[in-house]
């Protein structure tokens, strides 16, 4: 099994700092409500939960644009 390495710091209400071994990202909302998440590798995450086991997930890369 790898090593891994991965934490999360709350910087104010509503925004992280998620860094791991190979990158960092910023994630911006909270529970209710969508959530938005931008990788130092490009990446950019739109997430939203629904009620129950739904969810809703739109991830775009750099080269999408």
């Amino acid at each position: 099994m790898p090593l891994t390495f991965r934490k999360s710091f709350r910087i104010l209400p509503g925004v992280r700092l998620n860094i791991n071994r190979h990158s960092w990202s910023l994630t911006t909302g909270g529970k209710h409500g969508p959530r938005h998440t931008h990788s130092s590798t490009g990446r950019r995450t739109t997430s939203v939960d629904l009620p129950g086991p739904f969810g809703w997930r739109r991830t775009r890369t750099a080269r999408e644009r």
